[in-house]
């Protein structure tokens, strides 16, 4: 790759690093809001699903103007977006007169900013002039990871050191990094995934087979994810009976580690393995690893079950981008804009699914765990059928 395209993929490593501190700094934050600003724990839960729902909406709306737009522009407003919500989120609370509202305009901002990363970086780095595009794909969603590991660790230090009543300077902090890629993406050059007008547009993608395919697989990666992550923790603090700070290293930031390290490697070692071939077995990993967490009767290995699905997961949400960038082409912006949406939905609606069936079967989160096997189960057909077409 010529130098001044490194450039832009290095734009791109920090542009989900920037996406990774957009939806996990808060959350961080939840007892310290709800002390601070007297609000209730079910206020507390929709600022998560606030923050996606906002984030679906931007995924929505940039598949119809982001290319209207230019690439350049938008990424560049994204992190606009995204720093000017993490700023906002440590003084509007205080400035507007209600602090909740005050929350929810900043997330607004930030999610605005987040939904445009999500959209735009993929389809930035897969138009780079460069070899092993799946690889590739796979290293730059594993800076997400690393980013969230970062998120959550350099907080909990800045946290025990300075104090958690410093909060507010730590949502500055974080902003430096959006504010420093929008002057490195301002001077890397961009290219366009598919020429103007030749793209495959939204309406047609609707109308494909094989288009609904790769969305029902983004969505089965994005909640055999999260239906695990986000029970990460609460097998760590109620499992090993562990204070809320170790809870979260052992738990979701040991889980974020391992996907981190599967995309890593198949960032490195991705020309040496075909990727439908590797999704399929990871697949695989992942239901073991859901059977472990769920029919393990020592809480150890339940852990180890968590932590074996991080490492599974990992190469789904970018292993389908790129299956579905090598089948369609043409998709261009919209096609990748309605994957995100589909990730996003598999969210959203993965750890959903565990919460009501466990809801059904009185509160037995296991059961809801295990009927959250499905969405590996579908990946694995979903991935053997479009080997049968290259046959």
């Amino acid at each position: 790759m010529e130098r001044k395209y490194k450039r832009t993929l290095y734009a791109s490593y920090l542009g989900y690093i920037t996406q990774a501190i957009v939806n996990n700094f808060a959350p961080l934050l939840f007892v310290t809001f709800q002390k601070e600003f007297s609000i209730s724990v079910a206020e507390i839960g929709f600022l998560v699903t606030y923050n996606f729902a906002a984030q679906m909406v931007v995924d929505i709306l940039a598949a119809k103007y982001v290319e209207k737009i230019g690439y350049k522009k938008s990424i560049i407003a994204a992190h606009v977006f995204a720093a000017a919500g993490l700023i906002g989120m440590g003084f509007l609370p205080s400035v507007m007169g209600n602090a909740y509202a005050g929350l929810l305009t900043a997330i607004t901002i930030y999610a605005i900013g987040g939904g445009l990363i999500e959209v735009l970086v993929s389809p930035i780095v897969q138009a780079l002039p460069m070899d092993e595009k799946s690889a590739a794909m796979s290293l730059l969603h594993a800076f997400y990871c690393w980013g969230h590991v970062l998120v959550v660790v350099l907080s909990t230090v800045f946290f025990r050191v300075v104090g958690i009543g410093n909060w507010r300077i730590l949502t500055v902090l974080w902003a430096l990094v959006p504010i420093v890629n929008i002057f490195i993406y301002a001077g890397a050059p961009i290219k366009v995934l598919v020429e103007e007008g030749k793209a495959i547009p939204a309406r047609k993608l609707f109308s494909m087979k094989l288009f609904w395919c790769f969305f029902v697989l983004m969505i089965c990666s994005g909640a055999s994810e999260q239906a695990m992550s986000q029970w990460a923790s609460y097998f760590a603090e109620s499992g090993l009976r562990v204070s809320k700070t170790m809870g979260d290293l052992l738990g979701p930031c040991m889980f974020a580690v391992l996907m981190g390290a599967s995309r890593t490697f198949y960032g490195i070692k991705g020309d040496r393995i075909p990727l439908k071939k590797f999704i399929s077995i990871s697949s695989i990993l992942c239901v073991l690893s859901y059977l472990i967490a769920v029919l393990s009767p020592d809480p150890v290995l339940s852990l180890v079950g968590c932590g074996i699905c991080g490492l599974s997961v990992g190469i789904m949400w970018p292993g389908v981008f790129s299956l579905a960038a090598e089948y369609c082409p043409q998709g261009g912006t919209a096609m990748f804009a309605l994957l995100a949406l589909a990730g996003d939905i598999g969210c959203s609606g993965g750890p959903s699914v565990v919460g009501c069936i466990s809801g059904i079967f009185n509160g037995n989160l296991k059961t809801g765990l295990l009927a959250a096997i499905i969405f590996p189960v579908i990946l694995i057909i979903g991935v053997n059928t479009l080997k049968k077409q290259n046959q």
